[in-house]
């Protein structure tokens, strides 16, 4: 065996080496992008209830509240009206962002590189975490809709206190939660109770998937 032929031998195997390595990550690619797929689509039922639970509230309450205003608004409590209306804004908001997210979710191409769907998902779960914040911020409205004049004229000191109390802790829990309600608390126990089951846990089970296989890829070519 000469020169040539042991240089074409070695050429010829390395190529297949290469053929048999492009193979691989083919079908480890296609693995994933299939297990990411299940997780995601895991998701779709119960976002759909959700949105139509939160449609029908919305549409709901809105129909009532603008009943009300019309026809009685000297004789409903200001403090019941102005609380549902701010809950109800607030509730249509989370809706309208719900909407997007849940398009997005049927518009995910698993045939696009990995990159692009790592990116697809860090918004889904920007989204997810807006979405908490967004309802969060309704909590002190559930302490006031239940005011009225009489409280206030006949209320005793112990009331106001309590009451006080319950509204401005509510309003400060809102708060709070708003602006920490952020990826880097995620491993907070109130994170977890507030973020959690369908509409959570896959989403961040498939970035995991994704950034996993990223860093075999990337300590295939170190």
């Amino acid at each position: 065996m000469n020169d040539t032929d042991l240089k074409y031998l070695w050429k010829t195997g390395n190529e297949q080496i290469a053929i048999g390595q492009t193979s691989d990550k083919t079908n480890l690619d296609n693995l994933t992008k299939r297990n990411v797929s299940h997780f995601i689509s895991s998701m779709k039922p119960i976002k759909i209830f959700t949105l139509f639970v939160g449609m029908f509230w919305v549409f709901g309450l809105g129909y009532v509240l603008i009943k009300l205003t019309i026809n009685a608004y000297e004789q409903v409590s200001p403090y019941f009206l102005y609380s549902a209306y701010f809950q109800l804004m607030l509730t249509g908001l989370a809706v309208i962002l719900y909407i997007f997210q849940l398009s997005t979710l049927y518009r995910i191409d698993f045939d696009k590189p990995v990159i692009i769907l790592q990116k697809t998902l860090i918004n889904l779960k920007v989204s997810t975490l807006n979405i908490t914040r967004i309802l969060m911020l309704q909590l002190p409205f559930w302490t006031t809709f239940y005011w009225n004049e009489s409280m206030f004229k006949n209320g005793t000191l112990a009331l106001f206190i309590i009451q006080g109390t319950v509204t401005l802790s509510f309003t400060y829990l809102a708060i709070w939660l708003y602006f920490n309600l952020t990826f880097e608390n995620a491993d907070k126990w109130w994170f977890k109770i507030l973020l959690q089951g369908k509409e959570w846990e896959p989403l961040m089970t498939s970035i995991d998937i994704l950034n996993d296989m990223e860093e075999e890829v990337a300590l295939e070519k170190d």
